[in-house]
Parts: C-alpha cells; structure tokens; sequence
C-alpha cells in the first residue's frame, strides 16, 4: 500500500514520457522498500529498477555515483560495480523509453531532478535508520557506518535534496 498522496504522484509520474521516479534517503529509510513498492503498483507497464547500490564504485563511493545518475537516466545503461572485487563489473543495460524507478542515497540533486518526473524524499531518525541498515546488511555495513554517513551528511549539505523533492515521507 502506498502512502497518502503517493498513488496521484505515481500516477502523474506514469503518464510522464520519460516516466522517471527518483528516492533519496539516507541508508535504512525505506528507499528499496518503496521503490518495489511503487513497481508493483505501477499503473502501466512494468518500470525499471535501478538501486545506486549496483554502481556506487565502493564504500567511499557515494559522491560519484550521485554523479553517474543523470547519465543513467539519460543513457541505455551504467557499468556495475562488483562489490566483491572492489572493481568495475559488468554492464547493465536499460531499454530506452521503458519507465524508471532508481533509489539510492544521492539520487537527487539539482541535475539529476531535472530529468525526473517524481522525486521523493524519505526522512528517517538517525538511530532508525542505523538499526534497520544494520539488521538488513549487519556485518558488511557495519565497519562502514560512519564513513557512509559521513558521505551522506556532505550530500546533504550540498545538495539538500528534501527541498528539491515533490514529496517528502517521514518514517517512524
């Protein structure tokens, strides 16, 4: 179920060609949860989804990747990153004209809000979040935290993506 006021939102951003839906939040918010959410009560066609997990390139990663996400909005596609290997990985193709949905922390700035037909911003208390991030990826966000958040909080102070936001969803 979508939150109140979020269903018109979605169906506005739907009828929109290219139909793009941006979520920002800090790590924990909700974002996957929303976006697969918002995908499944897509009023047409399927969109796709994008999380800026798949090309951050690493943990000290997050400036970058808010970068990227004007050219893979734009573009047919973005080269992965492989967690595993601290590299590059392959390339991920996105089907040009087809909706999209991509969440991630940095996702919306002023370039890349340009490009969007909904931008969303999720708030969340910091201990939240943490403890939500924490009990999704425990051991492998852990020892990362307070880099990640430091991250963030520069996204923020720069960007301050809750103002370029056409909907703000506070989470308990």
């Amino acid at each position: 179920m979508l939150p109140a006021g979020l269903p018109e939102a979605v169906a506005r951003a739907a009828a929109s060609d290219p139909a793009v839906v941006l979520i920002d939040g800090g790590a924990g918010s909700g974002k996957t949860t929303l976006a697969a959410t918002i995908r499944g009560n897509w009023p047409a066609a399927e969109p796709q989804l994008v999380s800026m997990d798949e090309f951050y390139p690493g943990w000290d990663g997050l400036a970058a990747g808010s970068d990227l996400v004007p050219s893979v909005i734009t573009g047919n596609g973005f080269t992965t990153w492989d967690w595993d290997r601290s590299e590059p990985g392959a390339f991920r193709e996105l089907k040009p004209g087809v909706p999209l949905i991509l969440e991630g922390c940095g996702a919306l700035t002023a370039a890349s809000r340009r490009l969007a037909s909904l931008t969303i911003w999720l708030e969340a208390p910091a201990a939240t979040r943490r403890e939500r991030a924490l009990a999704r990826d425990g051991e492998l966000f852990a020892p990362h935290w307070d880099q990640w958040a430091a991250q963030e909080a520069a996204h923020w102070r720069l960007n301050q993506p809750w103002q370029l936001a056409d909907l703000v969803l506070k989470v308990e």
